[in-house]
């Protein structure tokens, strides 16, 4: 099976890059071996730039208006208001649904099967399958965009995994950061993103419903969700009552190094090239920026400035979450962000907005 570009994960940074490879009028193939709408854990705020390059592709899933992000600890609230138009809060599934569906209508085909093996030469990127445990379809390309997740097994087959090139497991990283998400059927009391702090973690709660809000729990410590949210006694009063709709989801650990985001004919995208912390929130809009430089610079037939608009992409989230998840690692600067985002307003606002705005 041949075509000009095959995407490696069918998840919304793998099916915009082939809706950015259709309008760019290149043929692409996804593999994706999972059925049906794909979820994860993820905080499933959309900030306004994410939002409009969705709007760009002609998708528009449905969920819940967002105006900004709160921060809450100890009785002290900071608040930042989105400057460039409106977020939303949008289920994982209802934006992989909407996605599908724009897939679909470009004509692209989604094959239900995994990247078993992938290998190279200085034309042809050729990808084997496999499809519930048996051989599937061998699919040939110039191309290759990898978008296969957190733990990409394309990243690390590629030996573009950072910590493994070093000779370093993945559990001797120094800070190690695990998230769990669950949904809850309550109407939402605000139009914010609210992060609520606490001495070893943060508990984001997302408005993507009329009914619904979704609780994600991002620390150092794996425990269930329960137990981490007894960190956060005024989150728990306000679920007090609320069933919970949906299955607890997990992730970690959340920090990815790459050593590269090329290797020859093959580009890495989305949460496989890379990941610092979901703390900022940055990761679907951070993705489709990934997605439509990936496709630029294969259109281009220039695959190395990829590396290059990857760099420029992902600096301000890169900077400013590394930036904040070091300044949090100490139990005294964890207890200064909300007192300092509220007694440096126009710093925390100016600080929500950049990473607000769209990438260009």
């Amino acid at each position: 099976m041949n075509c000009d570009v095959v995407v490696i994960g069918g998840g919304p940074v793998g099916l915009a890059a082939a809706l950015y490879a259709a309008r760019a009028g290149l043929s692409a193939v996804v593999l994706e071996p999972r059925a049906g709408a794909i979820d994860k854990a993820c905080g499933e705020g959309l900030m306004p730039g994410g939002l409009q390059a969705l709007t760009e592709l002609g998708v528009d899933p449905p969920g819940h208006a967002l105006r900004g992000i709160r921060y809450l600890a100890r009785g002290r609230v900071a608040e930042a208001d989105f400057t460039r138009g409106a977020g939303r809060g949008v289920r994982r599934t209802r934006l992989h649904d909407a996605l599908s569906r724009a897939v679909e209508d470009a004509g692209v085909e989604v094959l239900p099967v995994g990247a078993e093996d992938v290998s190279q030469d200085d034309g042809v990127v050729t990808v084997r399958t496999d499809e519930s445990g048996t051989a599937g379809p061998t699919v040939r390309a110039p191309w290759a965009i990898a978008a296969d997740g957190l733990h990409s097994p394309t990243r690390r087959s590629l030996g573009l995994d950072r910590d493994h090139a070093d000779g370093r497991a993945a559990e001797g990283r120094p800070l190690r950061r695990y998230g769990l998400r669950q949904h809850f059927g309550i109407r939402p009391w605000g139009d914010h993103v609210e992060v609520h702090w606490a001495p070893h973690g943060e508990a984001y709660v997302t408005p993507v419903g009329d009914e619904l809000v979704g609780v994600a729990v991002l620390s150092r410590h794996r425990s269930s969700l329960s137990d981490s949210l007894a960190a956060f006694p005024h989150l728990r009063e306000r679920l007090d009552g609320a069933e919970a709709v949906t299955s607890v989801r997990g992730a970690g650990p959340l920090r990815q190094r790459t050593t590269r985001r090329v290797a020859g004919r093959v580009l890495l995208a989305g949460d496989a090239s890379g990941y610092v912390d979901a703390l900022t929130g940055e990761g679907i809009s951070l993705g489709l920026a990934h997605a439509r430089a990936a496709v630029a610079a294969v259109a281009a037939d220039d695959p190395q400035s990829y590396e290059r608009s990857w760099r420029a992409a992902t600096r301000r989230y890169s900077l400013l979450t590394h930036a904040l998840v070091q300044m949090t690692r100490p139990a005294w600067g964890r207890a200064l962000v909300v007192p300092a985002a509220a007694s440096l307003p126009l710093v925390f606002r100016s600080a929500v907005n950049e990473l607000a705005r769209p990438d260009r």
